[in-house]
C-alpha cells in the first residue's frame, strides 16, 4: 500500500523549513529556543512555540514512515528499565533494543514489576511477529517471571555485566531530559521517545558499522531518506 505524501496544507512555511527545524529538534540535544536561534542565522523568522508544534505535528507522521529493520529470529533483546520523574512522581521507560543497539519498542509505565514488564513483552511480540533467540536483563526478578509466563521457550540471560546494550541506550534521552529540563506528561514523553527513537535509528549506524568511511556513507543514506518521508527536494 503506498502511502500519501506528508500533507504541509495551510502551512505558510514551506516543507523543506518546516522538515529541517523538526529534524534539529528530535535529532540533536538542542532546546526549541535553540532551534529558533539557528534558524534565525539562515534568515528564517520563527518563534520556538511554532517549532515544537511542527514537532509534535510532524514528528510522529515522519516517525511512522521510517523502514523497520526485518526482525529475525536470531535477535538477541536487550531489556532494561531507567526511571523518569515527572511532576514529583516516578514512572518507568521500559524499552527493549536489540544486538545492533535497534530500539525495537519503548514504553512509559507507572509500575516496576511483573505486570509491566509482561506488557512490554507482549508489545513486543506483536511489533516483531516472531521470537527472538534469547533475552538479556539485569537482575531484576520481574523480567523472569514476565518471562516464563509469555515466552517459556526463549532463552533468558540475567546479568548486569551482559546489559550495557540496554542500559548505554537511555544515555542519550538522559541528555535530552536534562535540555528539555523534564517532561510535562507520561503522555508527552511517550509522544516523544517513539520519535526520538525512530530518528536514532535511522541517523546512528549499528555496531559492525565501524568506520569512518561506513559512517559517512550511513548517514548521507539516512539523510536521503529522511527529506524523501518529508516530501522536500532532495
Amino acid at each position: 500500500m503506498i502511502q500519501a505524501p506528508v500533507s504541509y496544507k495551510r502551512y505558510r512555511f514551506p516543507p523543506a523549513v518546516i522538515a529541517h527545524a523538526v529534524w534539529l529538534y528530535v535529532r540533536f540535544p538542542l532546546s526549541l529556543r535553540l532551534v529558533e536561534e539557528m534558524l534565525l542565522e539562515r534568515g528564517i523568522v520563527v518563534s520556538y512555540e511554532t517549532i515544537r508544534c511542527w514537532a509534535r505535528k510532524f514528528g510522529p507522521d515522519y516517525a511512522g514512515r521510517f523502514r523497520r529493520k526485518s526482525p529475525r529470529t536470531s535477535d538477541v533483546w536487550h531489556l532494561d528499565e531507567v526511571v523518569v520523574t515527572i511532576g514529583g512522581r516516578k514512572h518507568w521507560l521500559w524499552r527493549a533494543v536489540d544486538q545492533d543497539g535497534y530500539v525495537l519498542d519503548e514504553i512509559v509505565q507507572s509500575r516496576r514489576n511483573t505486570k509491566a514488564d509482561k506488557r512490554l513483552l507482549i508489545r513486543l511480540m506483536k511489533k516483531q511477529g516472531c521470537l527472538p533467540k534469547r533475552i538479556v536483563t539485569d537482575k531484576l526478578r520481574s523480567y523472569g517471571a514476565a518471562r516464563r509466563q509469555v515466552m517459556p521457550v526463549v532463552e533468558h540471560r540475567s546479568h548486569k555485566g551482559l546489559n550495557n546494550r540496554a542500559e548505554n541506550s537511555h544515555l542519550p534521552l538522559r541528555k535530552r531530559e536534562r535540555v528539555m529540563q523534564g517532561f510535562r506528561s507520561p503522555g508527552g514523553l511517550q509522544r516523544f521517545v517513539s520519535v526520538f527513537s525512530a530518528v536514532r535509528n535511522l541517523f546512528v549506524p549499528p555496531h559492525s558499522k565501524r568506520s569512518a568511511i561506513a559512517i559517512h556513507l550511513h548517514r548521507l543514506r539516512a539523510i536521503s531518506h529522511w527529506k524523501a518521508v518529508a516530501g522536500v527536494a532532495i
